[in-house]
């Protein structure tokens, strides 16, 4: 671009302007060359004017010279530092997007946790705050079996009160075992790229020599499991209330599977590992066992997970792919639907799961609504409830290519949520029957 610029300006010609004539200089009337009566000019004093004016011709047109080029070395060190801006501005506009784009992901947490004045950050693990241990075995009372919240594989997970304003729920994990140490870094890892409404949010990790320790936001209402196979036998869960907790799950599968790159397969979905928090807002958690669609470790991976949710092309042949999630996906519905655990015993060394034991059934509808959770039986629009069914049976389907997308389940389920719960269904304000469709 630059040597076109300079030879489009070697092109140009410049005009010299004419010298001004003097005032006092007088004025000479045309001569004839031929004219005889010429006045004789004493040739040394004419030939001295002739050099006298030349050399001050030639002055001005160096002069002339020298502020045309000047000029035009402005103009082109102009469009050079122009080139030069635009060719550079669009790397840094993607730096900012690339920087906007982290802190919209949540990979930013020190700013979300400085807010708390009680919380001592002493390093950072790539961009998760690492909080002291000191203050977190304080704040759980020594880690005290009264602020256990649940039980996992590798270790408890206790309530803590890091500020007067924020509760957290901290995973507390033996790592003495190499599976351990890489779940504990496979779920930081994850999490920390991922910010999601339906997907626990990550506020920090720790350690004390073999054990580790993941700081989440805390959900007040536990865990599906313990709200539909616990004490209150699922009591507080209405039938909406229920579809809105699918949804939520769906959604963030959904957010898994299609947006983030490359993919995510959660590989342990269950109701243990669906929290609730205060409104009963559905949140996926545990993405220890989690891998990424397309990885080649996924050929040779570890069977992991939960009898009853695990799909059957994973268990018996090894295969894992997104609709292995579906799978266990569709066990959650039945859970929801049923009010049943995924496996059940019939005998000391004999076991029935849900889909067995509930396939024959859901496809017949006049069984259907005999064996739907007594808790919200007889409480929904029973043309709802045979469209939940249908779901659930191609989510288990044996075979993975009938089941469908995330994203097809999440579309049948909006309609099936009222608007306020955030799907998309006007609940009718009129009393129904018990167990009759308005729309019939």
């Amino acid at each position: 671009m630059l040597l076109h610029i300079l030879h489009h300006v070697d092109a140009i010609s410049y005009p010299l302007t004419p010298f001004p004539v003097p005032a006092s200089s007088p004025q000479f009337s045309p001569i004839d060359p031929f004219s005889t009566d010429m006045p004789a000019f004493s040739p040394g004093i004419q030939s001295g004017e002739d050099e006298h004016n030349q050399k001050d011709s030639h002055k001005k047109v160096f002069i002339v010279i020298i502020v045309a080029s000047s000029a035009l070395g402005v103009v082109i060190l102009s469009l050079l530092c122009f080139w030069i801006y635009h060719s550079m501005c669009p790397s840094k506009s993607n730096r900012k997007n690339v920087q906007s784009s982290d802190a919209e992901k949540g990979l930013t947490l020190v700013p979300f946790l400085s807010k708390f004045s009680s919380i001592k950050i002493v390093d950072m693990k790539g961009s998760v705050p690492i909080v002291d241990y000191k203050q977190i075995e304080k704040t759980t009372n020594n880690f005290h079996e009264s602020n256990i919240l649940g039980e996992g594989g590798f270790g408890c997970v206790y309530k803590a009160h890091l500020d007067h304003n924020l509760d957290v729920a901290v995973k507390k994990l033996q790592c003495e075992t190499q599976n351990a140490q890489r779940e504990f870094e496979n779920e930081v890892n994850l999490l920390s790229k991922i910010q999601h409404p339906n997907i626990i949010s990550l506020l920090g990790c720790s350690s004390d020599g073999d054990t580790r320790f993941i700081v989440y936001e805390l959900m007040h209402n536990g865990s599906l499991e313990t709200q539909l196979h616990g004490p209150s036998h699922g009591s507080a869960l209405t039938w909406h209330m229920r579809m809105k907790i699918a949804l939520d799950t769906a959604r963030g599968l959904e957010y898994l599977h299609e947006h983030c790159h490359p993919a995510v397969i959660h590989r342990d979905m269950k109701s243990s590992n669906i929290l609730l928090d205060s409104n009963f807002n559905a949140k996926l958690s545990d993405f220890g066992l989690a891998i990424t669609d397309g990885s080649q470790s996924k050929k040779n991976i570890k069977l992991s997970g939960t009898l009853g949710y695990l799909a059957p092309e994973y268990l018996l042949d090894g295969k894992l792919t997104d609709k292995s999630d579906v799978y266990a996906f569709g066990v959650v519905l039945l859970e929801l639907l049923l009010g049943r655990k995924p496996v059940e015993k019939l005998a000391p060394a004999q076991c029935q799961s849900i889909v067995t034991w509930a396939m024959p059934q859901l496809t017949d509808r006049s069984k259907l609504p005999s064996i739907v959770d007594p808790v919200i039986k007889n409480t929904m629009d029973l043309k709802h409830l045979y469209q939940v069914a249908a779901v659930a049976v191609l989510c288990v389907q044996p075979e993975p290519s009938y089941r469908p997308l995330i994203t097809d389940v999440l579309h049948s389920l909006i309609p099936l949520v009222p608007i306020e719960l955030g799907g998309a269904l006007r609940v009718s304000r009129s009393a129904d029957p018990p167990g009759k469709s308005p729309h019939s």
